[in-house]
């Protein structure tokens, strides 16, 4: 993990809510694979879960230039379709974390950054109930956000 990045990958979401795992998972999923498929040295991931306004506000870099976030958001797709966001592009109502700080509120205060919101649209988001794991056409659009991600690194 780089300490001194440039370019900062973020996993959003709830893991115990079926979709809403999306980010994180992710995440997981190319923090495991980094041996074959290596990230940059300017390159730092978190998986972030619920607490993305906490490390978007409590993280500052100086040295970032670009933010590549994995979420789900409803764009109105069809399950498992993903599209490039940027912050302004965010749905109402998404992006709220437990206590309704919005993700893309402390967005703003880094004028100077680069974001780019690789959105996946979810086919259930089972919150309030606890059902854990991705939906499998969710899932199956992983490879897909993973390589979005290293087009978006590599830019």
């Amino acid at each position: 993990m780089a300490y001194d990045a440039e370019i900062l990958v973020v996993g959003c979401g709830n893991v115990l809510f079926k979709d809403d795992g999306f980010g994180p998972t992710t995440i997981q999923e190319m923090e495991k694979n980094l041996e074959k498929r290596p990230l940059p040295d300017n390159v730092m991931t978190i998986d972030a879960g619920t607490s993305a306004p906490h490390y978007i506000f409590s993280l500052p870099n100086p040295m970032w230039k670009k933010i590549i976030i994995l979420d789900i958001a409803d764009f109105g797709g069809n399950p498992g379709d993903l599209k490039i966001l940027s912050k302004d592009e965010v749905p109402q109502g998404k992006y709220q974390d437990p206590h309704s700080v919005s993700v893309a509120d402390p967005l703003d205060e880094l004028p100077e950054v680069e974001i780019v919101i690789i959105a996946c649209q979810p086919e259930k988001v089972s919150s309030p109930f606890v059902e854990y794991g991705l939906s499998d056409i969710v899932a199956q659009a992983m490879p897909r956000a993973i390589d979005m991600v290293y087009e978006e690194v590599n830019k």
